[in-house]
C-alpha cells in the first residue's frame, strides 16, 4: 500500500520494502506511515525491520508524525517479539551514515539471548574520549539545536 504522496524512489531497496513492491516480503506489521518486515539475514529469529514509507537517509531528516510512528511501532513489536520467542531482551539499533546499508532509514528489533554472540564492540583504535567528557558535553551544548 503506497501512502498518497509518498515520496520513494524505485532505485531505493528499501522504499521498494517499505512500500511492499519488493517481492516475498515478511511483513509483520504496516500502517500508513511505517511496514516492518522480517530481517532477511536475521541475527535471531524475529529479527524486524521498521521502515518509514517516505524515503529518509538519516533519523535527522524524520518528521515527529514519522518519528512516533517508528517508535508506536517498536513498543508493540517489541511485546510480540517478547510474548513469541522469550528473550533475555531486545537491542534497538539503527544505523546512519555510510553504515545504512539500505541508503534508506530503518530500525532493527533484535531478540538477545544470553550468549548469543551480539555484541557492541569496544573501538578497534583507542581514542580517549573517556578522558575529555566535559570538554565533549561543553561543544555539545554549544549547539543551538539545544538551546
Amino acid at each position: 500500500m503506497i501512502q498518497k504522496g509518498v515520496v520513494l524512489s524505485m532505485e531505493c531497496l528499501g522504499c521498494r520494502i517499505a512500500n511492499g513492491i519488493e517481492p516475498n516480503l515478511n511483513i509483520v506489521y504496516e500502517n500508513d506511515l511505517v511496514t516492518c518486515v522480517l530481517d532477511i539475514a536475521p541475527f535471531n529469529e524475529g529479527h524486524i525491520l521498521i521502515l518509514p514509507k517516505k524515503h529518509y537517509l538519516d533519523i535527522e531528516e524524520i518528521d515527529s508524525e514519522i518519528a512516533y510512528a517508528i517508535m508506536d511501532a517498536s513498543q508493540k513489536l517489541s511485546r510480540v517479539i517478547k510474548d513469541s520467542f522469550k528473550p533475555d531482551g531486545i537491542s534497538i539499533c539503527q544505523n546512519g551514515g555510510k553504515f545504512n546499508d539500505l541508503t534508506h532509514y530503518h530500525m532493527h528489533l533484535i531478540p538477545r539471548y544470553e550468549g548469543d554472540g551480539f555484541s557492541w564492540s569496544e573501538p578497534l583504535h583507542p581514542h580517549g574520549a573517556e578522558k575529555h567528557l566535559n570538554q565533549t558535553k561543553e561543544k555539545m551544548l554549544k549547539h543551538s539545536l539545544l538551546r
